[in-house]
């Protein structure tokens, strides 16, 4: 499975090491690097369904379960 939030769509970003700053003024020999996203892979119990179901989410999506709970954001992520 590809390290992707299943539920914000996060994924791996590609960027550069050094500032604009740094890039003007001297050879820049790093080239580019990846930044992962924070997944976890958590066990969230779903109340209205009586069962646990098994997710591969950010930091950022907890938030938003914490904020909408767990059965309301599954179901706009169509994972339930």
């Amino acid at each position: 499975m590809a390290k992707q939030c299943q539920i914000t769509g996060k994924k791996t970003q590609i960027g550069g090491r050094y500032s604009n700053r740094t890039r003007a003024t001297q050879f820049n020999p790093c080239g580019k690097v990846r930044r992962q996203p924070n997944l976890q892979k958590k066990r969230i119990y779903v109340p209205e369904l009586g069962t646990y179901v098994t997710v591969k989410i950010s930091a950022q999506a907890l938030r938003t379960i914490a904020k909408k709970g767990p059965y309301q954001t599954l179901k706009e992520a169509k994972l339930i």
